[in-house]
């Protein structure tokens, strides 16, 4: 294991003193500069996205509806007795 490295060893690992903290101007510029990278989805796009989540989300109570009917009859009728 001594051939391997850990996660923080190394030039700048967190105990060195040489690391300096972003200023609050900078990180604030680095923040607006990754956010002007981000691609915002057309209104269509955005439609289009919204009804294929509602119909996987209402296929999917469906199925677990579906399920949890099925099995808890099941249950039933083997702790019934099959009298239910």
């Amino acid at each position: 294991m001594s051939d391997s490295k850990a996660v923080g060893d190394g030039p700048r690992s967190r105990d060195s003193k040489t690391d300096k903290r972003t200023s609050l101007p900078t990180f604030y510029r680095q923040v607006v500069a990754e956010l002007r990278k981000v691609v915002y989805p057309t209104q269509e796009q955005l439609v289009t996205y919204f009804f294929v989540v509602m119909v996987f989300v209402v296929f999917m109570m469906a199925l677990i509806s579906a399920l949890d009917l099925g099995l808890g009859k099941l249950a039933l009728a083997v702790f019934a007795g099959g009298d239910a």
